[in-house]
């Protein structure tokens, strides 16, 4: 596979992971005990660490795009063994 691939593989792994990673350690301001703003949202984060968030995501995203890039490289899962609707069994 060419770095040209990997490196669009991998930015499509950290966008998708941002997704993943976004709702977990989210605190409102309701359950911190702080003061809620006029016209802020109850569900709305007390604090967002953007910092935190990007080590999170580039920690996940670089395990998850090493596993595939060993699965790539050693063929563990394959297109064929994903195929359920064909009569041909993997051997």
């Amino acid at each position: 596979m060419r770095w040209t691939s990997l490196i669009a593989i991998y930015v499509l792994f950290w966008s998708f992971t941002v997704f993943l990673v976004l709702p977990f350690g989210v605190r409102t301001t309701h359950e911190v005990g702080g003061e809620v703003i006029a016209g802020q949202a109850e569900s709305a984060p007390h604090e967002f660490d953007i910092v935190r968030l990007a080590v999170r995501v580039t920690i996940l995203s670089t395990l998850l795009f090493a596993l595939f890039v060993a699965n790539y490289t050693y063929g563990w899962v394959t297109p064929e063994m994903l195929n359920l609707f064909s009569s041909h069994k993997p051997e």
